[in-house]
C-alpha cells in the first residue's frame, strides 16, 4: 500500500508541489525535518523537506525539482497516484528561539525549507524577513505563502525580471547594513555556493547563521555514511546530526565535492529513464 497524492501542481518550470497523505509523519514532524521518498519500490531514495504538515488532514507538502531520473518520476505523479514509500520524519528540527530579527534566505527550491521555519520563528515572537530568489520571476516560489507569516518578503531574481536585481546574498547584505532592528540570526537553504556565500557574509559580523545541508543520502539513518560532512573539523552525518548546522563551521568545499561524486551515474540513470519513457510512448 502506497501513499496517495492528494494534490499535484507545477510551481515553476521543473518544480512540482505534491500533497501526500502521510498521517504518521504529520504526528511528529517539525520545521527542518525531512522524509525519504521512493516513487516506486525500485526507485532511488530521495530526501525531501517537509514544506508543510497538516495534522488534521494527515497530509504533508513536498516540493520536488526534476533534476534526475527519480525526481522526474516524482514530478510526473498526478492526483490519485501513489508514492511507494514515505519514511520520516527524519533529522533534527530547526533551532527555533527568540532571536529578535531573523532573516530566512531561500534559493530556488531551498525556499521549501525556510517556509515552515518562518511560521515557527514568528510564533516565538521574532521579526521575520524572508529573502527568496530564482534565476527569473517564474522560479521564485512560495512568495504568497511566506507573506502570510513573515513581516516582510524580499524576492530577488538574477536577471532583474522581478524584485531585487541580483543574488539573495546581495539583498541580505543590504538588510544587514540597513535593517532596524538589526539582524540577529540568519537561516539559509539552497545551492551550496549560495549557502557558502551567506556564511562568508555573516561570519565576520558574528551573526548566528544556520544552513540546511543537502548531501547525498541513502537510508536516512546514518548507517550508509553517504551524507557525511565536516563540521568544525569533525565528521557528521547530515541525516541524523543535521540536516541543519552552524554555517560558520561547515566545510562547504567537501560538501560540493560529494554532491558531484555520482554525476556520471545520475546522467546515465536519467538517460535510461528517458529512453524507457520514449519507448513506452511509441508503443
Amino acid at each position: 500500500m502506497g501513499y496517495e497524492v492528494i494534490e499535484s501542481q507545477w510551481l515553476a518550470p521543473n518544480v512540482r508541489r505534491l500533497v501526500v497523505r502521510a498521517p504518521r509523519v504529520t504526528r511528529h514532524c517539525a520545521p527542518g525535518q525531512f522524509v525519504i521518498v521512493r516513487p516506486t519500490p525500485a526507485s532511488e531514495r530521495i530526501p525531501l523537506t517537509i514544506a508543510h504538515a497538516d495534522r488534521a488532514a494527515g497530509t504533508i507538502v513536498l516540493i520536488v525539482q526534476a533534476v534526475g531520473a527519480t525526481t522526474r518520476r516524482l514530478c510526473s505523479l498526478e492526483k490519485g497516484d501513489q508514492v511507494a514509500d514515505v519514511v520520516g520524519p527524519l533529522g533534527h528540527p530547526t533551532e527555533i528561539a527568540h532571536f529578535g530579527h531573523a532573516v530566512i534566505v531561500g534559493g530556488g527550491v531551498g525556499t521549501a525549507v525556510i517556509y515552515p521555519q518562518a511560521g515557527a520563528l514568528k510564533a516565538r515572537g521574532n521579526r521575520v524577513t524572508a529573502v527568496i530568489g530564482g534565476r527569473t520571476r517564474e522560479y521564485v516560489i512560495l512568495e504568497k505563502e511566506l507573506a502570510a507569516v513573515c513581516d516582510a518578503v524580499c524576492p530577488c531574481t538574477d536577471d532583474g525580471s522581478y524584485g531585487f536585481h541580483g543574488f539573495v546574498t546581495q539583498r541580505l547584505k543590504q538588510l544587514i547594513d540597513e535593517a532596524a532592528p538589526p539582524v540577529n540570526a540568519v537561516l539559509a537553504a539552497g545551492p551550496v555556493p549560495m549557502m557558502r556565500a551567506v556564511a562568508d557574509l555573516t561570519r565576520p559580523l558574528g551573526i548566528h547563521t544556520i544552513v540546511s545541508l543537502n548531501p547525498i543520502m541513502v537510508d536516512g539513518t546514518g548507517m550508509c555514511g553517504g551524507c557525511r560532512v565536516q563540521v568544525d573539523g569533525q565528521m557528521k552525518f547530515a541525516c541524523v546530526d543535521g540536516p541543519e548546522f552552524d554555517a560558520h563551521k561547515v566545510d562547504f568545499g567537501e560538501l560540493a565535492d560529494r554532491l558531484s561524486a555520482y554525476r556520471e551515474q545520475e546522467l546515465a540513470a536519467d538517460a535510461r529513464e528517458h529512453g524507457c519513457r520514449c519507448a513506452h510512448h511509441e508503443e
